[in-house]
This record gives C-alpha cells, sequence and structure tokens, in this order.
C-alpha cells in the first residue's frame, strides 16, 4: 500500500523552523505597523508638548522616570519604531549630558540585542552553517568576516551611513557571538550617542525660543570627522591583514 503519511508542511521540523521565526516575524510586524501608526506620537512636536508633564514626573518619580524611559527605548530599537533619535533627545533632555547618554547607550544596547537574538534564533544560525559549509566566493566573504569580526562590528556603528536596524541584524546573520556584538554595540554607539545627547540637554533653550533642534549636527565638520577618524581606526586592520594576504600569494 502506499504511505499516505505527510512529511511536507506539518512536520515537526517545519514547525519548529516556524516558531523559531516567530520573534523575528513580530519584529517585523510591529515595525511595519508602528511606522505608521506612532509617527506623531514618538516626534519632535510631542515632546515640545509634553515636555513640562515630563519634567513634573521626573522631578516626582526620578527612579521610576529612569526606569519607565529605558523600557520605552528599549521597546522603540528592538521594534525598529519610529522615534529612536527623540528619544535619545529626550535623553538629554531630562537626564542632562550625563547620565542620560549612559541610559541611551544601554537601553539601544538592549534593544539591539533583543533584534539580534532574534535574528539568529530565526536565520543566522542555519544561515551561518550553510556559508561554512559552502565553497567559493561566501566562504570567502564568510571568513574574512570572521577574521575581522571586531573591526566590522565597530565600522559599523561607527559609520553613520550604516542604518541601525542593518547592523543589528548582519552580525546575527554571520554567526557573531552575542558577547562580541553586545560590547561593540555599546562601545561604538557612544560617539554618536554622545552628541544626540548633548543637543537633548540643550533643547530646554530651544524649546523657550520656538525652534527646533539641528538633527543634522552630526554631519557638520567638526562632529563628523573625528567618528570618520575613529572609522578610519577600525578599518586599518582589516586594511593590512588584506594586504598582507595579497603579499603572501
Amino acid at each position: 500500500m502506499t504511505d499516505m503519511t505527510d512529511t511536507g508542511s506539518n512536520s515537526p521540523g517545519t514547525k519548529g523552523g516556524f516558531a523559531r521565526r516567530l520573534p523575528l516575524i513580530a519584529i517585523l510586524v510591529v515595525a511595519a505597523v508602528g511606522a505608521f501608526t506612532l509617527r506623531d506620537y514618538l516626534s519632535f512636536d510631542a515632546l515640545a508638548e509634553n515636555r513640562e508633564a515630563l519634567i513634573a514626573f521626573r522631578n516626582a518619580n526620578y527612579a521610576l522616570t529612569v526606569a519607565a524611559f529605558i523600557a520605552a527605548y528599549v521597546v522603540i530599537v528592538a521594534f525598529s519604531l519610529p522615534g529612536a533619535t527623540i528619544a535619545t533627545l529626550t535623553g538629554g533632555f531630562l537626564f542632562a549630558t550625563f547620565p542620560g547618554a549612559l541610559f541611551n547607550i544601554t537601553a539601544a544596547t538592549i534593544g539591539a540585542a533583543i533584534i539580534f537574538l532574534a535574528a539568529r534564533w530565526g536565520l543566522g544560525e542555519k544561515l551561518s552553517q550553510k556559508m561554512d559549509a559552502s565553497d567559493g566566493a561566501v566562504k570567502k566573504i564568510k571568513t574574512a568576516i570572521d577574521a575581522n569580526q571586531w573591526e566590522a562590528l565597530f565600522l559599523i556603528r561607527l559609520v553613520p551611513a550604516v542604518p541601525f536596524f542593518v547592523a543589528n541584524l548582519v552580525p546575527a546573520l554571520v554567526g557573531v557571538p552575542l558577547s562580541r556584538f553586545a560590547i561593540s554595540t555599546f562601545l561604538g554607539i557612544i560617539p554618536g550617542a554622545l552628541v544626540y545627547t548633548s543637543v537633548g540637554a540643550g533643547l530646554g533653550e530651544v524649546f523657550a525660543r520656538g525652534e527646533t533642534p539641528n538633527l543634522g549636527i552630526i554631519f557638520e565638520p567638526h562632529i563628523l570627522l573625528p567618528i570618520l577618524g575613529l572609522a578610519a581606526l577600525a578599518a586599518l586592520p582589516i586594511i593590512l591583514k588584506a594586504l598582507r594576504g595579497k603579499k603572501g600569494l
């Protein structure tokens, strides 16, 4: 008799694979919905309108405000919701450049780690294994990344052109360890976080003048050039290794 057992879509392996992708799917769905529904709530205008209430609540409940702020920032980053820059400004506005920058960096790192884990759990482990088992160009790319993980991780954090969401996904897909990802994220986002947190710390005067902050300040030469200098230092070992490899051929 013909075996009519279904080994297709209802197999345990398929169900397990879908379950592993659920966290990443949830993040993508919430990000898509949030992009259209939360844009007006996580904006500079919303911060300006609620600034007095936020300051009053902070003054009355400092520890609770810190906890709530970090939790909200983690959610914004973890689900790639609009408003990460506004959240960073808010950290500076509520808590000054320090400890505001520390709160911003900590929350952003935790949120990034959540995306990283969701991507690695759903896709990264199998993709990394396939890249290790492959031959040719794919194998060479994976080997090059593995040989320069620290430098590459710092580079994608320091270069302003790399979207934060992309910088969270790519390491998960090539098998970067969580500890290395978290450390490089925390340290790598410090320059940008300090710039925007300091802008947020000066929002009181901006609000008083009825103006909006200069969010393009990070692209001004006196800010951008030092960051690019750090990026060049991160890229230098990669370049040297590549040159040595060519000489050795």
